[in-house]
């Protein structure tokens, strides 16, 4: 990260998402679920192909939060579209894992939004 960018507090941008994304109207728990497990297991390039193709209603929504996040983090470089970001950061293997443990605790902290009553817009 660039020195002159300001210094963000990543669990507290974690959580800002995770509570965008938890009120994105239509979501519900078990795309929230759905989405972190494929996190975990295939990395963000196929969360977000999954989303995109099990969860239509809300995938531009929940794609477009993500990668604003994921640009605010990595710098403007990073893409706008999903699947074009994922492989942008998929070049450096640091990056790649830091945005998936970034992303991962988003979408925890966008379940528990959820489970609270703060889910599905």
């Amino acid at each position: 990260m660039p020195a002159d960018r300001p210094i963000i507090h990543l669990d507290i941008r974690c959580a800002e998402l995770g509570r965008q994304l938890a009120r994105i109207k239509e979501m519900d728990e078990k795309a929230l679920q759905n989405a972190l497990t494929v996190l975990e297991e295939q990395g963000p390039y196929a969360m977000f192909l999954y989303v995109g193709a099990r969860h239509e209603k809300v995938a531009n929504e929940f794609q477009k939060h993500c990668v604003g996040f994921l640009r605010e983090i990595f710098g403007e470089e990073i893409p706008q579209n999903a699947l074009q970001a994922a492989e942008r950061l998929a070049q450096n293997l640091d990056d790649l894992l830091f945005a998936r443990d970034l992303l991962r605790t988003a979408l925890v902290y966008a379940w528990y939004h959820f489970r609270s009553g703060e889910g599905g817009g």
